[in-house]
């Protein structure tokens, strides 16, 4: 077996907009196999029957490093702990979670606004093809629990990004060898995720992709 197989897996479990497409780059720098965001985004209906079977066997063949839905949704990364023991989790973040309410904002008016508002409305979402038709409505209610009405609820919003970074810190507790906060954004934070995963670092900063 290749020194690469007998990784430990690593999750990222930041929301999305908070760097988890530059840390999947980094990640497949380093030499790991990052699983597919597209396969693992189907898996969005089992997370909300909460039945991690199927999230779990595709864990164990499909990758080493994997990132965004289901990963970053609520509740799952204590499945994913206790299904691989061994593995190591890193919560990225943003500066403030007014910046990532406005990167999520603009980056869901770009893509699927399709009247040019932002942030899209109940019926941009509906028309919405993103995996499947409907979807983005589905996680804006599932994920969020924001009213159909108003899907973008700033307010609601807000207190989502904080309480779940929260919880998943309070979960961690002393826990620093399996566990990483983590802004992109910041100096050295390539260095600290080459430290925190024990290997080299071989250049200074993390690629800024997928920006908004």
């Amino acid at each position: 077996m290749k020194q690469a197989d007998v990784r430990p897996k690593v999750f990222c479990i930041g929301l999305n907009k908070t760097g988890t497409t530059s840390w999947a780059y980094a990640m497949a720098e380093l030499g790991y196999i990052v699983g597919s965001e597209t396969k693992a985004t189907m898996f969005f209906d089992d997370w909300v029957r909460k039945d991690f079977s199927r999230i779990i066997d595709y864990c164990r063949t499909q990758g080493q490093a994997f990132q965004d839905i289901p990963f970053n949704l609520p509740g799952t990364y204590r499945e994913m702990d206790h299904a691989f023991p061994e593995s190591k989790f890193v919560l990225t973040v943003r500066d403030t979670a007014d910046a990532w309410f406005h990167s999520l904002i603009n980056f869901h008016g770009k893509y699927w606004s399709l009247s040019g508002h932002i942030p899209p409305t109940t019926e941009d979402l509906a028309r919405a093809v993103y995996w499947r038709r409907g979807f983005l409505a589905d996680y804006c209610r599932e994920v969020f629990k924001t009213p159909i009405s108003d899907p973008y609820n700033r307010e609601l919003l807000l207190d989502f990004y904080n309480d779940y970074n929260k919880e998943v810190v309070n979960y961690f507790t002393d826990r620093p060898g399996d566990f990483l906060v983590l802004n992109v954004s910041q100096a050295g934070a390539y260095y600290r995720l080459c430290g925190f995963l024990g290997l080299p670092s071989g250049k200074g900063e993390f690629p800024w992709l997928n920006r908004t």
